[in-house]
């Protein structure tokens, strides 16, 4: 290796592993109510928080992961502690005892705020529990993560036209409003929550495989490459009616540099060679149109609508973070050093961005006219996930590259 690529890479690897105490330091110190040992809902920009805002089943969910991940890369007990009381949370607060699954959200005292059953949501709590099984050899976390991944395929697996189904009642019935969030399309199926669904399913079958799993990853997979990809442009197809008739008109940078990855991530732990190929190849695709479609400094935009041709030049803060990983993935694959450079200008655009010298952790992001978001630190969506991960994923890749 190139003594100048070398060089740069051990003080990007230096700067995230900082970073990253950093980000994980400020949730540790802000997010905690003493009073009830338990998460805040929501901080402010200004690190206020507010007791009374309900927390939700992703926020809870990501928390677990990130510090169980965390600790799973440093071994520093700090952070294990910090999972132990996250996971004690999801399961006393979000766990449904009488149908099973796990509820939307809920007030601080634990009572259900939204009992709805989102597939996206319970393939994140999934995800937590495979990490912290991962850091405690916790059977009981394990044996949850497992029960909720029957949960998925018995009431949210479509057995007609493949895929997942995006939302159902506390119950499992049917209800009319199956929205993700607010700004999402009220469809049956969705890219957002496939992504997710094989993120979890990946890092459950590597602390629990089983050929079952397996096969719920690779049929994941072949969805991605049939119905969710567009083969001609390269980006991702968002919302679907259930037989997988598209029904959106826009791009997301953001996913599309995220699923590069994790689709490339999954295709391995499956250990098949063509598609492990045939996902490399799409991840590299992948990358390179987001990379033709970035801001003159490099940051990544939030959304394109094809029919209308209008370009949403906001940018948040996650799009920026798995950026880091997306193109340093594409460097890996390729050897190609201009996505070296991406990953790394990306990384500098969060330094001189994103990072809140005054009140810490990372600025929500900023308008189409450049204006900074007043938004919160911490909240159902602001969470320690795409930032944590960007800085473990980029140290760990790094580690790799230099061996």
């Amino acid at each position: 290796m190139d003594a100048k690529i070398k060089q740069s890479l051990l003080s990007y690897k230096s700067e995230v592993e900082v970073e990253m105490s950093s980000i994980l330091d400020w949730w540790m110190e802000h997010m905690l109510n003493k009073e009830t040992g338990f998460f805040y809902g929501e901080i402010s920009g200004a690190n206020i928080p507010d007791a009374n805002a309900p927390i939700g089943l992703v926020l809870q969910s990501r928390i677990l992961w990130t510090f169980s991940a965390a600790y799973n890369y440093t071994q520093n007990k700090v952070y294990l502690n910090f999972a132990h009381t996250a996971y004690k949370q999801l399961i006393i607060q979000f766990y449904d005892k009488h149908y099973g699954g796990m509820f939307w959200s809920v007030q601080p005292n634990g009572i259900p705020v939204s009992t709805k059953k989102q597939a996206y949501g319970i393939a994140f709590a999934i995800y937590g529990l495979s990490a912290y099984y991962e850091a405690t050899k916790d059977q009981a976390a394990v044996d949850k993560a497992a029960e909720l991944y029957r949960c998925l395929e018995m009431h949210f697996y479509d057995p007609v036209y493949g895929g997942y189904i995006e939302c159902l009642g506390n119950d499992f019935s049917v209800i009319e409003d199956v929205r993700l969030s607010d700004k999402d399309q009220n469809a049956i199926k969705s890219m957002n929550t496939h992504l997710h669904v094989i993120e979890a399913y990946a890092k459950l079958y590597t602390v629990l495989p089983s050929e079952a799993l397996k096969q719920s990853v690779t049929q994941l997979l072949d969805i991605f490459e049939q119905h969710i990809i567009d083969p001609t442009t390269c980006q991702q197809k968002l919302f679907f009616e259930k037989d997988w008739t598209s029904n959106a008109s826009e791009v997301s940078f953001g996913h599309d540099i995220e699923a590069a990855w994790l689709l490339q991530e999954a295709a391995v732990i499956t250990k098949d060679a063509l598609r492990i190929e045939k996902f490399t190849n799409i991840a590299q695709a992948m990358a390179s149109v987001v990379a033709a479609n970035l801001s003159p400094e490099g940051a990544v935009y939030n959304d394109y609508h094809t029919h209308t041709q209008v370009l949403d030049k906001g940018i948040d803060w996650w799009p920026q973070a798995e950026a880091m990983v997306g193109f340093l993935n594409a460097f890996e694959n390729s050897g190609n050093t201009i996505y070296l450079q991406h990953s790394l200008t990306s990384w500098a655009v969060i330094k001189n961005q994103f990072k809140d010298a005054r009140f810490g952790e990372w600025y929500w992001g900023y308008d189409a006219s450049g204006n900074l978001l007043n938004k919160e630190k911490a909240g159902f969506w602001k969470c320690p996930y795409h930032n944590s991960r960007a800085c473990i994923e980029v140290a760990n890749r790094i580690s790799h590259l230099l061996q």
